[in-house]
């Protein structure tokens, strides 16, 4: 390999691209939740979820060749700051707390959804060429970041429960349980327009409970569930 073969735009594509909006959207999220703008952190994560979906798309359109694996690393380290950094960051900072025992508790279920990103990741670019599968082998880390909004923009947001529900998905991440590759069109239409729906300033309320982010909230949680029983 020359040094003429080394410069960046022998390697960098459009899908790579993508991937760098998904990853500047996970990092813009992190900044928002640093300033306490959660609402717009928890939005920019499920931009960052929307740019991840269709870096692999694109490159199969553009047919991409990439034998040495750039797109496939820079996806990766992309997820890592998307999904695994700015959901941590979002907890710690979402959930004020005293010193003490509880406090604690946080910062090790944000150290734990950044480490089990980073093992779930790393498994994946060990493995993907070396498994006849289509399906994901433990739960996508992209779900933990959805998770973790939507209980946001729904107004359930509960300090207890995302702990729990974070640990939880978490160790499911690194587990072995197969998920299914989601595809369910219709279903990604419909959340598509409930998407539409939490950033407009329409008010979708009831019970204090906002409609469309309860809805996109239940359609995760249907897909993480649904595939740990089949398993």
């Amino acid at each position: 390999m020359s040094d003429e073969t080394t410069k960046m735009k022998e390697f960098i594509s459009f899908s790579d691209i993508i991937s760098l909006l998904n990853m500047s959207s996970g990092f813009l999220s992190i900044i928002c939740s640093i300033n306490h703008n959660f609402w717009l952190a928890a939005i920019l994560m499920i931009i960052a979820i929307m740019f991840d979906s269709m870096d692999g798309w694109v490159a199969r359109k553009t047919n991409r060749q990439d034998d040495l694996g750039f797109g496939k690393n820079i996806d990766s380290l992309s997820d890592i700051v998307s999904f695994g950094v700015s959901p941590a960051i979002f907890i710690y900072t979402c959930i004020n707390t005293t010193p003490g025992i509880f406090q604690a508790i946080v910062i090790l279920t944000s150290l734990l959804i950044v480490i089990c990103g980073v093992l779930r990741l790393t498994r994946y670019n060990v493995i993907a060429e070396k498994i006849e599968t289509n399906d994901f082998i433990g739960f996508p880390i992209p779900g933990i970041s959805f998770i973790i909004a939507t209980l946001y923009l729904s107004g359930l947001f509960n300090p207890y429960l995302v702990v729990i529900v974070s640990i939880i998905v978490s160790l499911i991440m690194i587990s072995n349980i197969k998920y299914k590759k989601f595809d369910n069109i219709p279903i990604i239409c419909i959340s598509a327009v409930l998407f539409i729906l939490l950033i407009l300033p329409i008010n979708l309320s009831l019970y204090n409970i906002n409609v469309a982010g309860a809805l996109l909230l239940s359609f995760c949680l249907y897909y993480l569930i649904v595939n740990l029983i089949k398993n």
